[in-house]
């Protein structure tokens, strides 16, 4: 399966029985990064968040003391 990075507009090969073609296919919303974009992309999070002025906002997720 073709897939193309919306960022760069590089077009690379991803098998088609994977977890992440299935993804694709099925859900328009879920976009492909390439490698190197999803990397870059993490490496700038992670700056911005060491300096304090970026809010990630992260689901909390409550315990519940009934389930274990």
């Amino acid at each position: 399966m073709q897939v193309k990075c919306p960022i760069c507009d590089s077009i690379d090969t991803i098998d088609p029985d994977s977890p992440l073609a299935k993804r694709l296919r099925n859900r328009r919303k879920h976009l492909y990064l390439c490698p190197s974009c999803s990397d870059r992309i993490g490496e700038k999070t992670k700056q911005r968040l060491a300096t304090g002025k970026f809010k990630f906002y992260q689901e909390r997720k409550k315990e519940d003391p009934f389930l274990q």
